[in-house]
């Protein structure tokens, strides 16, 4: 069945819920495409040992353990669903788009697009960060902890969710300049908002990282910290861009009515 469209945008009520609902289904279509993939690779090829190999000079040459035989499989299944969220992903963000674009001016439309990009390539630095600096420094800190008389084991599925939870929060993490750029693009908040809560931010965001950092590694709080809140000032002086633009927009648009009144009066 076609998602149904109205005349201008405009759409009864129950006609917005059957959107919904076929909005909700396509994207539902797309997660189980993603996941089925997402098994097919989890299944096919090795890539517990791929995820594994950050952790394996700390292991003493040993392998990931499971302490289930059910662990053999539900691993590589969370293996799958975490392929699968991120290969449908852009279909989700499309659907959540097409459904709220009717209700968006056409300014506002044109920044629905750049906003994903932006938002895609932010999450993916956060999660390559999380998976090239963080977590060997934080394999190596935690090794650090074993000293001469533990051997760290890790457990298959308890690893892979940190790794994962770790990759996630990072990406996450990195989404908060896009949504300050996006807040004053709407005029929710001020550049000059922004540019007076620097001493808030610097403590939310020290605070946020000791949060989501594993463990109380100083070094990979800094890690985190320290791009988050160069992200911040980036964030404030693309806001003060927009807005610069927007005031030379509406003055131009004024001086156009200006010149279209003096060129009516007679």
């Amino acid at each position: 069945m076609a998602i149904p469209k109205g005349t201008n945008g405009e759409m009864p009520f129950l006609d917005h819920l059957e959107e919904l609902r076929w909005r909700i289904i396509y994207a539902g279509i797309a997660l189980l495409v993603g996941v089925g993939i997402g098994m097919a690779l989890a299944f096919q090829y090795d890539l517990v040992g791929i995820l594994a190999a950050p952790a394996a000079p700390y292991m003493g040459g040993a392998k990931l353990i499971v302490t289930h035989p059910v662990s053999l499989f539900s691993i590589r299944i969370q293996i799958a669903f975490v392929i699968g969220i991120g290969i449908a992903s852009p279909v989700i963000g499309y659907q959540l788009w097409a459904f709220m674009s009717p209700a968006l001016h056409r300014t506002e439309r044109r920044m629905v697009i750049p906003v994903l990009v932006a938002g895609a390539v932010l999450f993916l630095i956060g999660v390559a960060m999380a998976w090239f600096i963080v977590l060997p420094m934080s394999l190596k800190w935690f090794y650090g902890l074993a000293g001469n008389s533990l051997q760290p084991m890790y457990e298959a599925s308890e690893y892979i969710g940190f790794v994962t939870n770790l990759a996630l929060a990072f990406g996450a993490a990195f989404e908060l300049p896009l949504l300050l750029v996006a807040l004053s693009a709407f005029g929710i908040v001020t550049a000059k908002a922004l540019s007076d809560a620097r001493k808030y931010a610097f403590l939310v965001i020290w605070a946020g990282a000791a949060i989501i950092s594993p463990g109380d590694a100083i070094t990979v709080t800094i890690a985190l910290a320290v791009p988050l809140y160069l992200l911040y000032e980036l964030s404030v002086v693309v806001a003060f861009a927009i807005e610069r633009r927007r005031r030379a927009k509406r003055a131009k648009e004024e001086r156009e009515e200006r010149e279209e009144l003096a060129s009516a009066t007679p």
